[in-house]
């Protein structure tokens, strides 16, 4: 099945800019129609899903980029999962560090807020 430029902005939740974005940093590349139209593929439509979720993980586009492009070098896809399992580590420890200063933040507000609970409760007191 091929699709409009339109049709995979609207399946995806995104503009026809982002995608035309994408284009520009090869990560897609659709055919054209004797017109100039685009017309995406089925593979198109994986590529794009693939790069969306990447971002949604934090990925950066020069990362999502390799990861992506890697099976148009290897067809067994081994090069691929290799580089992805490499930056889901490096990416999953970044997550872990910030969730780690995210709990120290928490704990220090809940001190915080204890601490000022007990000063305005001493006041009312008085």
């Amino acid at each position: 099945m091929n699709y409009t430029i339109s049709q995979l902005a609207e399946e995806f939740g995104v503009t026809t800019r982002t995608i035309r974005y994408y284009e520009e940093l090869d990560l897609l590349e659709p055919t054209r129609t004797s017109s100039g139209r685009r017309i995406y593929t089925k593979r198109d439509l994986t590529k794009l899903k693939l790069i969306l979720r990447g971002k949604r993980f934090g990925f950066s586009l020069d990362e999502i980029k390799e990861m992506v492009l890697l099976f148009d070098q290897d067809r067994t896809g081994k090069k691929q999962l290799e580089r992805t399992i490499e930056y889901g580590n490096k990416r999953i420890g970044e997550v872990s560090a910030f969730i780690d200063e995210l709990v120290e933040m928490k704990k220090e507000l809940v001190n915080l807020r204890d601490e000022f609970q007990e000063k305005l409760n001493r006041i009312g007191e008085k």
